[in-house]
């Protein structure tokens, strides 16, 4: 007995050494893995925004796409309607830009601000979009339910606005005091001016783009 307790003690040692190492080797294979699956997300990162999956295509452009930027029409997050140095805001047809800034003065008392995620756009930006949207639903006629052309989108010639979530909501209920129409069934954020609104109210949305005349110029 004086000779088996060290043996077995140091087995014992052993024993644990090997457990320690193979729960080491375990926690750095898990490691490895992590950081292997984080890995592509990180390089992909200049691809297409992710919120395009959840709403369709040109809803949320604030997102940089390529090299075209702020001056084609990009609007980043956080923009609102009184917003001049941003290209996308200046560049809007005057009439349709002050009925927005009046509109926005009342919305502030109702606690609601109108920001803006998509507003004037040049004839490049829209051709992208318009290509994105075609690849991501297939066909060219899927895609112009959500995306114009550049020679026939009301984007290009400063003439439509697609805004935030809260104010597409209040001027739902309020836009046509201010002759702010929605203009698409299936685009809740697209709106453009009707004065014609202010007396006789909003005229019905069409479907969706392919359904307005304008766009098959």
């Amino acid at each position: 007995m004086t000779y088996g307790e060290p043996a077995r003690t140091t087995t014992g040692r052993i024993r644990i050494r090997k457990l320690r190492v193979a729960g080491l080797l375990v926690a750095i294979a898990a490691i490895a893995a992590a950081l292997g699956d984080q890995w592509p997300a990180s390089s992909s990162s200049t691809g297409s925004s992710s919120s395009a999956a959840a709403s369709p295509i040109g809803a949320a452009p604030g997102e940089l796409r390529g090299a075209l930027g702020e001056a084609d029409g990009a609007v980043p997050d956080g923009v609102m309607v009184v917003d001049d140095a941003i290209p996308g805001v200046a560049k809007l047809d005057p009439a349709l830009l002050g009925a927005l800034r009046r509109a926005a003065t009342d919305a502030k008392d109702d606690g609601v601000e109108l920001a803006v995620d998509s507003g004037w756009r040049s004839p490049a930006y829209q051709e992208r979009l318009l290509q994105e949207a075609i690849s991501e639903y297939g066909s060219a006629a899927e895609a112009a339910r959500w995306v114009a052309s550049p020679n026939t989108s009301a984007h290009v010639s400063g003439d439509a606005v697609d805004l935030g979530r809260d104010a597409a909501a209040w001027l739902s209920e309020h836009g046509a005091a201010y002759g702010l129409c929605q203009t698409y069934g299936n685009e809740s954020w697209h709106y453009e001016l009707r004065p014609e609104a202010v007396d006789h109210g909003c005229p019905p949305t069409y479907a969706d783009p392919t359904q307005d005349p304008r766009m098959r110029r």
